[in-house]
């Protein structure tokens, strides 16, 4: 079977983009402010774009969308983007609902979705295009200890609640030569429905089998533990917290938040980092059908140097039957975030590029959404 690498995906505001402090990561469109706008990009093919998309979703590629939104907007003036980050459950169920005109996942269509999405995308179905890829980091905070190391056993034994103190045993055991202290852990998960947790817990079922008795999916299910809204409203807790751990996507993990290094049992410990989380993604293999490109990830991966929990973030959209006034700008703007130009903006805010042979075929295909 082919083997590919991937990314994750965005969608998109016009002018500039607001994080709100209560977490619930809203994305809307207007430009303005005081902020200066880039020049017109002559890559940007506009074409017949024109009106306001409206899209929800994925909170982990809100911080790709800012650099998208302002290149585009520049260039296309006539059309507005509204991008509502709540989650990737939110995101598929608004899509689903014929509410937006695409969506954004960190995980693919499930077949039920799929059969679904029918309702909304007259004479076809929805269709998964991988937009950009990167590591989930696992950040924590615990004054004194730099360098962290934990394997798939003792972090889902940490999200399980199995491991409540920070010199337990096992996190000794991993980290010989840190000062661990006896600090309570605090573990906080997402609160939304989020393709961030669904891709974690994938990680942990096929790493971790042993410690993690739960299905993988959106929703957290372990009792316990904290939460918080959207991969900010985590991130944000980490920071602020002591003794606190969680995993959010590699662009919100700065700040001061440190990233655990995880021991894959094939060497040195990776670390979370968009080159790491490329060689982890180049395990992955297509695995929808027809002109889906949905992926297949390798969590238990041994590859030197692959960095394990790694997320990509569709953009889902119909093949066909998209409302003709929204279906131009759709595929215009959709069109730029696969482009080299698009493409190329990503790895400075913490995401991975698109590998060629894939990005290829997703352009394609947005070129024939009709």
């Amino acid at each position: 079977m082919n083997r590919r690498a991937l990314t994750l995906g965005a969608l998109a505001v016009s002018g500039a983009l607001a994080l709100t402090a209560c977490g619930s990561d809203d994305t809307s469109g207007g430009a303005g402010g005081n902020e200066s706008a880039p020049a017109a990009n002559s890559n940007i093919k506009c074409e017949d774009a024109k009106g306001q998309l409206l899209a929800n979703g994925s909170s982990a590629q809100a911080n790709a969308i800012q650099t998208w939104i302002k290149e585009y907007t520049a260039s296309c003036k006539g059309v507005q983007i509204n991008y509502k980050p709540e989650g990737s459950g939110a995101g598929v169920t608004a899509f689903l609902q014929g509410q937006t005109a695409f969506a954004g996942s960190d995980s693919a269509l499930k077949p039920e979705e799929l059969t679904e999405s029918a309702k909304v995308c007259k004479d076809s179905q929805a269709i998964d295009l991988p937009m950009v890829g990167g590591p989930i980091a696992v950040g924590y905070n615990v004054p004194g200890v730099d360098n962290l190391v934990l394997d798939a056993k003792t972090l889902a034994d940490i999200f399980n609640n199995k491991i409540t103190n920070w010199d337990d045993e096992a996190i000794k055991k991993l980290n010989p030569d840190a000062k661990l202290p006896d600090t309570k852990i605090q573990a906080f998960h997402r609160s939304d429905e989020s393709g961030t947790t669904d891709n974690l817990t994938k990680y942990l079922k096929k790493a971790a089998p042993a410690s993690w008795p739960y299905e993988p999916g959106k929703a957290w299910e372990p009792k316990g533990g904290q939460s918080a809204q959207g991969s900010s409203g985590v991130a944000q807790q980490v920071k602020q917290t002591s003794g606190s751990i969680s995993y959010m996507e590699l662009s919100y993990a700065k700040d001061g938040i440190s990233t655990v290094a995880i021991d894959t049992g094939a060497g040195t410990p990776v670390e979370a980092t968009v080159d790491n989380a490329t060689k982890a993604i180049a395990d992955a293999k297509v695995v929808g059908k027809g002109k889906d490109l949905a992926l297949e990830l390798n969590y238990a991966t041994k590859a030197e140097g692959a960095y394990p929990i790694t997320l990509v973030t569709y953009e889902i959209v119909c093949e066909k039957g998209n409302k003709a006034e929204t279906l131009a700008a759709t595929k215009s703007f959709l069109g730029y975030a696969a482009s080299e130009d698009g493409q190329a903006k990503l790895k400075e805010q913490g995401y991975a590029p698109i590998p060629a042979e894939i990005n290829a075929k997703v352009r394609e295909t947005i070129a024939a959404l009709s």
